[in-house]
């Protein structure tokens, strides 16, 4: 199997909004009302929303390849892109999805490590995330992976407040 990641730029925004879509349903449609998920999506998703977040330049979006074929994305955020307050020495992970049927391959801690790698050369001291309380294969992973739950904050799914634990993982 062949591995690499490759920036997004402006050119990817359609193909970021197909994969963005179909990860985001494969991970949480069955678990979430139809009328929760079409809103967020919308709202999350559409084009506009996605040229603004490639626009700033404290996000950064990442396609990771698994025989030449898009298996899934990574989306990185610093300083005032990142979705909690936690100041200029952290890296937050806001979005880290891979295709199912590429799913068990080692592409999320590929991404992982990708995320790791970039944080260590941007000086941080942690990376950081939000994961779904209820999603608890994602938390298995990311402890896995040595992040460590250090607090919690509310996620909005169209009208439903859902908890997220924020997991953290200190580089230094």
């Amino acid at each position: 199997m062949t591995t690499n990641i490759k920036k997004c730029t402006f050119e990817d925004l359609g193909l970021l909004q197909e994969i963005s879509v179909e990860t985001f349903n494969e991970t949480f449609k069955n678990q979430n009302s139809p009328e929760n998920m079409k809103a967020y999506l919308e709202k999350a998703f559409n084009l506009k929303q996605l040229e603004k977040e490639l626009s700033n330049i404290s996000s950064e979006f990442y396609f990771i390849y698994s025989n030449e074929e898009i298996a899934g994305y990574l989306k990185l955020n610093t300083n005032d892109a990142q979705t909690e307050i936690t100041g200029t020495d952290s890296l937050e992970i806001e979005r880290i999805y891979i295709r199912k049927k590429h799913h068990k391959q080692g592409l999320g801690k590929y991404l992982i490590n990708k995320a790791i790698e970039i944080a260590i050369d941007r000086n941080k001291e942690k990376i950081w995330l939000g994961v779904w309380e209820k999603n608890e294969s994602a938390i298995t992973f990311y402890k896995k992976m040595d992040f460590v739950q250090t607090g919690a904050h509310s996620f909005y799914m169209g009208d439903e407040e859902q908890i997220d634990f924020i997991m953290t993982k200190t580089l230094i």
